[in-house]
């Protein structure tokens, strides 16, 4: 016996409570709309206007961020499973789309973006000028789960098992410097040389100096003077002769402003990289498409560069 609905019973807009969901998770409405790509002033009226339709009363104002009420608390987790919900209709139609034209979103790292995709998705746009590209550049993983994006580019294998992944080289990565630094402190012939050397950092961590330590190199915190997430200008900082900064090769071997730091001593970094996609994302024409476009042009980025000359 089939049980029927009374839709009556829904008497709210989904728009609302989606707008409700993000501005619970993100903390404040300003950053809800940086997440939705909307207004401060729109979010903060569909939340009002949630509260008129339901009778509650979700957030508690106050301060720089929003607190949810008991209420907000209780009704948060039921309108997550909707976004879920919402999420795996989304994802079963643009696996469903036999079009090859419309909007693919890729995310993947700074160096990544600026470095190995511009070739790849230049000849992609010449071939398919109906597909548009929303490139997410972060270092952290998106969610794929979640329609943070449609294609991840990683260094990394996923264990999801609803998304797939296909390997597509296992890069390497040097430490480089400016060879007009190395020439002023003094060029490293041994791992002891590297004491007087200054490296670029990603965090205050220990990461970074445990990775060297491990290599044989006893380096020391005083020799982490610059730190910053951003490897784009991490590279600038090496090519300035502010320090030693970690490269993939295609990159760092193409740039005539740098050299390597003890190749011979220093084994390489590895760089594997990985493609990632939903797993119902991937029967979609268009994703598929671009899934494969990228894998192509990523196995093969040296040939690519060396062609270049230089980036």
């Amino acid at each position: 016996m089939r049980l029927c609905m009374d839709w009556r019973s829904v008497n709210f807009d989904w728009n609302r409570a989606r707008a409700f969901l993000v501005t619970a998770e993100e903390g404040s409405f300003s950053a809800a709309a940086r997440a939705l790509g909307s207004t401060q002033p729109t979010v903060g009226r569909q939340v009002a206007a949630l509260e008129e339709e339901l009778g509650v009363t979700l957030f508690a104002r106050g301060g720089t961020r929003l607190e949810l009420t008991a209420t907000g608390l209780d009704l948060v987790d039921h309108v997550r499973t909707m976004g879920e919900a919402a999420t795996r209709v989304s994802l079963a139609a643009t696996g469903q789309a036999t079009s090859v034209e419309g909007t693919v979103s890729i995310t993947s790292s700074d160096a990544i973006s600026a470095f190995l995709l511009p070739p790849i998705l230049s000849e992609l746009r010449v071939d398919h000028p109906g597909i548009e590209i929303e490139l997410e550049v972060s270092n952290d993983a998106r969610d794929l789960r979640r329609r943070e994006a449609d294609i991840a580019i990683r260094n990394f294998r996923t264990s999801q098992s609803d998304l797939i992944a296909r390997k597509v080289r296992d890069g390497r990565a040097y430490m480089y410097a400016a060879s007009a630094y190395l020439e002023r402190v003094g060029r490293p012939r041994t791992l002891e040389d590297l004491k007087r050397i200054d490296f670029i950092a990603f965090d205050r961590t220990d990461m970074m100096i445990d990775g060297l330590r491990a290599l044989g190199a006893e380096v020391e915190r005083r020799q982490f003077p610059v730190v910053t997430s951003n490897h784009l200008v991490q590279w600038e900082l090496c090519k300035r002769g502010v320090g030693v900064c970690v490269m993939m090769e295609e990159v760092g071997d193409a740039e005539p402003a740098v050299e390597r730091v003890l190749p011979e001593l220093v084994s390489p970094f590895p760089v594997p990289m990985w493609i990632v996609c939903h797993r119902e994302l991937r029967t979609s024409r268009r994703i598929r498409l671009v899934f494969d476009r990228l894998a192509e042009g990523l196995a093969t980025p040296r040939r690519e560069l060396n062609e270049q000359g230089r980036l």
